[in-house]
């Protein structure tokens, strides 16, 4: 963990004691949009997940007003603002740009705004400044969020403030003695973007021990170092400041925005891209030593900004290692870590990075990488309980990655649950991704992106400033057929000024042929499209594996004990609420009954309860005896004569009323009668 998140805890322990968060509960938000898919496993995977993540954000991350934060003075005190996630209850510039960017502008613009100003403040002459939270990208990060902001609400109030406080940050970033411009590079220096931990750097600058600092800036190679992303960010800053000078009247100050990013550009593709490797380089070092590593979200962002060229970008998508579950921060492993032990900045899946890939991938039009990055983060989510921090690249498996503290200790840090990015990168990727929202001056237009396999689709209760809309994806594919604006004939976009409830249909060909998961059976006409499987494309019901389950309550993957199948097990059945769903993908749709196995660890003294349902109607109470006093030993239980129905019949054990639970689980096994 980054010194900055450390620091996060101690003051989220003092918040809860001295009742620092204070004020007016959050003001009740529009109902929230619904995502509906005619496949049921579509909506079993990609509905289940957008559906938490929308709670993460409007709900357990929306928290009240607070005074402390409201040193802009902009705060409206009757809204609350958005927190950084599970354990970090501050807003955090960089969390609070990325959250309105990725979503919040759009669900809930009061919202947004005040969270936005919730991290600005002003200097000793009263003017307006982003906050620098712990690294300079801090503040830049924020123009990208306000420009958005901007485009998403037409608020022009905001707007005006936004520039004054845009121009007023970048020119603090270009007069900085540290991490500021390098003239002989045309570069900023300073750390990359989110890597505030030495573990995301290769050594050099770092070293083998990482003996200065778990942080990053404290390393005189970083600090005097340039970085993909970093620069990345400025670009855009530079590029959003001008466009907000042309709204605001103000030609001249946007064409000198404009000439320092064309500069900016230049120097990134002079510096950092790479001809051999078909990629940009992570890091160039003050004495002019590149590092051809990989960064995820400098990939991302060069495609996203318009830095690479058409060229460039086909290359990125065609060259970059995306790990088993997505694109990883910094790849491969430095020396210093390994497969057993990731790094916690590297080689290791922050779905924060998983979210802008996709959003890279769709821009590209790539349905493939979109499709699959899509269903990584969305099974993530749904087997652990809602979107945590840091999984492994790997397995999977949640998981905060290693960093040192000093010359001898390697520590396993712990990944945060409800993290903030992690769901409004999912929600990213649906808005942006698969219904291809593109916002403008005069309105809001489409560019969908429907991959073959997941169906028809249906967005309900979308609001675009004064419009509700429901928006509707049929087909499959990147090309637009045929739209239809309440059921005329129309262009992919509707106007700013647009009022009411109205419906959008769009209709979509030229999906590529593929076989996303592999297991031989298209994509068009696979029942489980992001699942390998033998009925129908889908998984056998005679062994599936919890950690593929749906978890819900708390329930997580977990490997830290042995003798499992599989890539991990489940624990965190360990209260009321807590449970786990498994699919049976039946050959046949009709009625019958089969034998449900379990295959579970109990090393408590006495025999563990849980409640068996079908399709949500209890069938009976589960005993599970005490197989050892070791939790790596495990045993079977097996349940006959359980009644099913349909062709996917869904099977959950939970923790319910009147059970002690509190086992680990393995696999479920079903077999007809």
């Amino acid at each position: 963990m980054s010194f900055r998140r450390r620091i996060a805890r101690v003051l989220v322990a003092l918040t809860t004691v001295c009742g620092v968060v204070t004020g007016a509960s959050p003001a009740t938000a529009a109902t929230p949009p619904s995502l509906t898919f005619a496949n049921p496993h579509s909506q079993a995977l990609y509905g289940s997940a957008y559906v938490a993540a929308l709670d993460n954000l409007l709900r357990v991350n929306t928290v009240g007003y607070d005074a402390h934060y409201d040193k802009s003075g902009l705060m409206d005190p009757a809204t609350g603002m958005v927190r950084a996630g599970g354990g970090y209850a501050q807003p955090w510039t960089r969390d609070a740009s990325i959250n309105s960017w990725n979503a919040t502008s759009l669900l809930s613009p009061a919202l947004a705004r005040n969270t936005l100003w919730a991290v600005v403040d002003k200097d000793p002459a009263g003017a307006l400044r982003v906050q620098q939270d712990d690294q300079q990208w801090d503040q830049v990060i924020w123009l990208t969020a306000a420009w958005h902001h901007y485009l998403v609400t037409g608020d022009q109030e905001f707007l005006g403030d936004a520039y004054r406080t845009a121009k007023n940050t970048l020119a603090i970033r270009e007069r900085a003695g540290t991490a500021g411009f390098n003239p002989a590079y045309g570069l900023f220096t300073g750390a990359s973007f989110f890597n505030d931990g030495i573990a995301g750097y290769p050594a050099p600058p770092a070293d083998a021990t990482e003996s200065i600092s778990t942080g990053s800036m404290p390393w005189p190679g970083i600090a005097s170092g340039m970085y993909l992303s970093t620069n990345e960010v400025y670009y855009a800053a530079y590029v959003n400041a001008a466009n907000m000078a042309e709204r605001l009247g103000q030609p001249q100050e946007a064409a000198g925005h404009r000439a320092k990013a064309v500069a900016l550009k230049a120097a990134i593709n002079r510096y950092f891209w790479n001809p051999v490797t078909g990629l940009y380089n992570y890091q160039l070092l003050a004495d002019g030593t590149p590092g051809a590593h990989q960064e995820g979200t400098g990939l991302a962002f060069a495609i996203l900004f318009g830095i690479a060229n058409p060229a460039q970008a086909r290359s990125i998508l065609a060259k970059a290692r995306v790990m088993t579950w997505g694109m990883p921060d910094t790849y491969p492993h430095w020396d210093r870590y390994s497969e057993a032990q990731p790094g916690r900045h590297n080689a290791i899946v922050w779905p924060l990075v998983q979210g802008l890939w996709a959003k890279a991938q769709a821009l590209q039009g790539n349905q493939s990488g979109f499709a699959a990055e899509t269903a990584r983060l969305a099974k993530l989510a749904n087997n652990n309980s809602g979107f945590w921090e840091i999984y492994n690249g790997t397995t999977g498996v949640v998981d905060g990655g290693y960093q040192r503290l000093g010359d001898t200790v390697k520590f396993h840090w712990g990944s945060e649950p409800d993290q903030t990015w992690s769901a409004t990168a999912f929600i990213d990727m649906v808005h942006t991704g698969l219904f291809g929202l593109r916002y403008g001056d005069r309105g809001l237009s489409f560019a969908p992106n429907l991959p073959a396999g997941w169906g028809d689709v249906t967005l309900r209760n979308l609001r675009y400033r004064d419009a509700d809309l429901t928006v509707t994806l049929r087909g499959a594919g990147t090309t637009i057929r045929s739209v239809a604006v309440d059921g005329r004939p129309s262009r992919a976009e509707i106007p700013a000024t647009l009022k009411g409830a109205h419906t959008v249909e769009i209709t979509l060909t030229g999906a590529a042929g593929g076989d996303r998961d592999s297991d031989g059976v298209p994509d068009a006409g696979d029942r489980c499209a992001d699942t390998a499987g033998t009925v129908s494309g889908c998984p056998a019901p005679a062994r599936l594996e919890a950690e593929d389950a749906r978890n819900t309550g708390g329930v997580k993957t977990n490997v830290n004990h042995t003798g499992y199948s599989g890539r991990a097990f489940i624990d965190g059945l360990w209260a009321q609420g807590a449970a786990s769903s498994f699919t049976l993908h039946r050959a046949s749709a009709g009625q019958g009954s089969g034998a449900i196995t379990l295959r579970y660890a109990n090393a408590h003294g006495d025999a563990r309860t849980m409640t068996l349902a079908v399709d949500g109607r209890a069938v009976r109470q589960v005993s599970f005896p005490r197989v050892s006093d070791n939790w790596d030993a495990w045993g079977t239980v097996t349940v006959d004569n359980v009644p099913v129905s349909g062709r996917d019949p869904v099977v959950t054990l939970s923790y319910g009323a009147g059970d002690t639970g509190s086992i680990n689980l393995d696999w479920l096994g079903y077999g007809e009668s």
